[in-house]
């Protein structure tokens, strides 16, 4: 088997603040292949985000990176210089924000804006990264490249400002994409032609993406593989098939019941009672255990990530004492 083109090993990502150490990311550990969609699926403040922006190398102060390698083609991007990680940001690795006004400047028109992002990569003409632009723009759907690429991000609707977004992220073609709920405000009409646009543009450029999201439909229909994370612990991963079909976590379990058309008509809608912890407190043993109906004496340990065979030269993990039925055993 060749090597996945990324590896994030016991990553820890921690913000120190008066109240106390905020474990946002607490050993996470994935990879993601090449051309390959990978989900990151929680509730909000599971640590989702914050994994995205320790790739990029996007923690500020308070935070940091405490331990933990991220090897991209076998290169520890935790180790790297300011300066080095800043030459592969946007070039070989590119992240695309929730809020496409986070990436596009209000008072620039399009055309500055996108050859700015080529330019900062690559010694080219001024012709050439226009050029790449207005493909760019055609490659994300968007009508009448050339009265686009002289506009101002206000003359945009939310669609297209972040297919815009997207067309900036994939301009120097990137090896890994981070998509950080990039469809969340749009409507399902838009949100349903981005992610086939996604879709269509992994598939052709071979890129690998981290889909990152609270909406397990969209990774039921985009995602290849699935990790669900929880008070900034991943504790489940695997295939998306496996994964939506047969939970083996009590959290994915209850994630899936949350889905409202899973539920009977006329039924009350189920939910995950109580609430996520605080991760500057955490409760000892499992973080789930206070709110999970499976709690016994041993959830007061912490769990480790166990991993099993799911056939198909498949596997997957959960971080539970006590985990649901399915699957193959250990």
């Amino acid at each position: 088997m060749s090597l996945p083109l990324l590896e994030v090993a016991g990553l820890r990502t921690h913000f120190f603040t008066k109240a106390g150490v905020v474990k946002a990311v607490d050993d996470v550990s994935f990879t993601v292949a090449r051309g390959e969609v990978l989900g990151l699926v929680g509730e909000s403040g599971s640590g989702k985000s914050m994994t995205g922006y320790s790739i990029m190398g996007l923690i500020d102060p308070p935070g940091r990176l405490v331990d933990g390698r991220i090897l991209l083609d076998g290169r520890d991007l935790a180790a790297l210089p300011a300066e080095e990680m800043r030459h592969l940001r946007g070039n070989r690795v590119a992240m695309i924000f929730q809020d496409p006004m986070m990436t596009l400047n209000p008072v620039l028109r399009i055309d500055r804006q996108m050859t700015e992002t080529i330019h900062a990569h690559e010694k080219v003409s001024a012709g050439v990264a226009r050029d790449r632009a207005r493909a760019a723009l055609v490659k994300v759907g968007i009508p009448s490249p050339d009265e686009r690429l002289v506009a101002y991000p206000h003359q945009f609707s939310g669609g297209m400002r972040q297919r815009v977004a997207i067309a900036i992220a994939l301009l120097n073609h990137p090896d890994l994409v981070i998509a950080d709920e990039p469809t969340t405000a749009l409507d399902v009409t838009i949100q349903g032609q981005i992610l086939f646009e996604m879709q269509k543009l992994t598939r052709e450029t071979g890129a690998a993406m981290i889909w990152i999201t609270h909406d397990l439909s969209v990774i039921a229909g985009l995602a290849d593989r699935v990790c669900v994370m929880y008070a900034g612990r991943i504790v489940e991963q695997g295939r998306v098939a496996d994964v939506l079909s047969q939970p083996l976590h009590p959290y994915t379990q209850g994630l899936l019941d949350s889905v409202p058309s899973h539920s009977a008509r006329g039924a009350r809608l189920r939910q995950i009672p109580g609430m996520t912890p605080s991760v500057i407190d955490l409760p000892p043993g499992c973080a789930f255990r206070e709110r999970c109906s499976r709690a016994a004496a041993a959830c007061a340990v912490t769990p480790q990530e166990s991993w099993r065979d799911a056939g198909r030269d498949e596997r997957r993990s959960v971080r539970c004492h006590l985990p649901l039925a399915g699957g193959a055993q250990p």
